[in-house]
């Protein structure tokens, strides 16, 4: 149906940047849609979030071809579709913006500044009228400095999870494009990652569903399993590239958050059972998951903002939020001088030269 063009993911966004005769063709919105839809409903353990992303990259793609305006305007064009779409999966019109800037564009100019806020002033209106609900309903009650400490490790734990995410999505990419055989390649990706559904339903699908059940049981049952949340933390990541590496569409966006949030979680139940803290569970999930979005993607002020959005209240812990993104970030940095968008282009040239 398209051409026997793989879909790549943001690598596909940045070529087109990059390289200015590299487009996104047209069914290249469709074909994220329907293919990114299809991965996550079967179970691909990734979200929709990066398919999305791509196609409304493509439809301002579209719009430049079209000469709809100076031939200039490419980079802000395809990086307002970006932002138009981020917004309203997390109903976050800032955190589109930010991810269009930061991870995209990754510069600001007057062009870019005013192109992405129309389409987030736009995106704001859909969200308004549509879907302005938040992801999760539970709302945080405050947070102490001392807790503090186990943040900043918390921060380190993430961006070492970030890593292990990265180095798992390259390889396994670069593991089943050496199996010709393409019914071969995806049923060996479907079984292994549903025989891993069998036993650990969270990992079905972008996951959401599971984090939302975990994060009720681990603030109403003390004695959930840490074992459990680590193996969830571990597999979350393996589940993810196992699907993206077999042919599945999608990203790192909801693997990173909902990894990162089993890692928050299983760290502070770690710590109040065995050292007698009274950190609050909660926090510690939304610490993680933001922590470990920002070294994934590269990308601190966009992780801060849109976990922020996760919550009707989550702006109150804005600050260590913050500190945990930039924190994660430069600790994978330190570990892996690439992002797994950045590390994939990479790879994929090398590969492309032997």
């Amino acid at each position: 149906m398209f051409r026997g063009r793989k879909n790549k993911g943001i690598t596909e966004i940045y070529k087109t940047l990059d390289e200015r005769k590299e487009h996104l063709p047209w069914f290249k919105i469709p074909s994220h849609y329907l293919n990114g839809f299809l991965t996550v409903i079967f179970g691909g353990s990734t979200g929709v979030e990066v398919s999305t992303g791509v196609a409304t990259a493509a439809t301002g793609n579209m719009v430049y071809e079209k000469e709809f305006s100076a031939r200039i305007y490419k980079r802000e064009l395809v990086c307002a579709g970006v932002a138009a779409g981020v917004a309203v999966l997390f109903a976050s019109p800032l955190a589109g913006w930010l991810f269009a800037i930061e991870v995209i564009a990754k510069k600001l100019r007057k062009s870019l500044f005013i192109s992405c806020t129309v389409a987030a002033m736009v995106a704001w209106a859909f969200i308004y009228f549509f879907d302005n609900k938040t992801l999760l309903d539970y709302r945080i009650d405050s947070w102490s400095w001392y807790a503090l400490p186990f943040f900043v490790v918390l921060s380190i734990l993430s961006g070492g999870l970030s890593v292990y995410f990265t180095l798992l999505v390259t390889r396994m990419k670069l593991l089943f494009s050496k199996i010709p055989n393409n019914f071969l390649r995806v049923n060996i990706g479907a079984v292994t990652v549903g025989i891993m559904i069998y036993f650990f339903p969270s990992l079905y699908g972008d996951s959401y569903h599971g984090l939302k059940e975990i994060l009720h049981d681990a603030t109403t049952i003390p004695s959930i399993a840490i074992l459990t949340l680590l193996i969830l933390a571990v597999l979350k990541p393996l589940a993810a590239s196992l699907t993206l590496g077999a042919g599945g569409d999608g990203g790192v966006f909801a693997p990173s958050i909902v990894a990162g949030a089993f890692l928050g979680l299983m760290f502070a139940i770690c710590c109040n059972r065995y050292f007698g803290t009274h950190l609050l569970v909660l926090n510690f999930a939304l610490v993680g998951a933001a922590a470990t979005l920002s070294a994934s993607i590269y990308g601190p002020f966009t992780s801060l903002v849109l976990v922020c959005s996760l919550l009707p209240n989550g702006f109150q812990l804005f600050f260590p939020i913050l500190l945990a993104c930039i924190i994660a970030k430069l600790f994978a940095k330190l570990l892996l001088p690439y992002n797994v968008y950045s590390y994939d282009l990479y790879l994929s040239a090398q590969h492309q030269k032997s």
